[in-house]
């Protein structure tokens, strides 16, 4: 039986191919390439949660909901601060 008075630990390891920053690069691209403005849709969707916003041109739609929004929102705030020297 399992000692259900302490707190289990999980941690998922993504796999580089499979990671947030991949994801974005991948659904920028495949919207660039259909001649929609990226960054518009990319915050339609993060605002919002509709995966319309995201064209399912090379697979973008279904990458980016396997995806977290909230993680989304990690990955750009970070690459953000990283860039302008901040940390």
């Amino acid at each position: 039986m399992q000692n259900l008075g302490n707190t289990q630990f999980f941690n998922v390891q993504t796999e580089p191919e499979t990671g947030v920053k991949v994801v974005l690069e991948t659904v920028y691209d495949a919207l660039n390439e259909k001649g929609y403005n990226p960054v518009n849709q990319i915050v339609g969707y993060i605002m919002s949660g509709d995966p319309t916003y995201i064209t399912s041109h090379n697979g973008a739609r279904s990458m980016i909901m396997k995806v977290e929004r909230d993680e989304l929102v990690d990955e750009l705030l970070t690459s953000y601060i990283k860039s302008n020297g901040w940390h």
